[in-house]
């Protein structure tokens, strides 16, 4: 917005509002706060479970298990982040780009299924 006179100016196709495509970008990627929390939160749940694998106590599976179930979290926000990319893209007119996000989606929901999977059998197999 213009501080002068009050008005937003005209983008190249007339309309008013942000640019399409503007913003921080690190590549074709770009940098929002979503993409930043998921990131941080990949990296500190990874870090998470090979603490979890180097330590050598009694409480080596309950973490495990804790590990795998933040991580079956983090991957279903990937999940749940590749559908609302893959309709934005389909609705954009890119099917290409939308099959691609559909496919990267569906792995991410089939490894958060995993890492569910293996936090409830750690969360059985932990001794009391």
């Amino acid at each position: 917005m213009d501080d002068r006179t009050q008005v937003s100016p005209r983008n190249d196709d007339g309309s008013r509002g942000r640019r399409p495509g503007g913003g921080l970008r690190i590549g074709p990627v770009r940098v929002t706060p979503t993409v930043v929390m998921l990131v941080v939160a990949v990296v500190g749940s990874f870090a998470f479970l090979a603490y979890a694998l180097t330590v050598r106590e009694s409480t080596q599976i309950p973490l495990l298990a804790a590990g795998l179930a933040v991580l079956g979290i983090v991957f279903g926000a990937l999940a749940v982040s590749g559908v609302v990319a893959t309709y934005q893209a389909g609705s954009d007119g890119r099917p290409i780009r939308a099959m691609g996000l559909a496919i990267l989606g569906g792995v991410a929901s089939i490894i958060a299924l995993l890492c569910f999977a293996g936090a409830i059998l750690g969360a059985l197999l932990s001794p009391r």
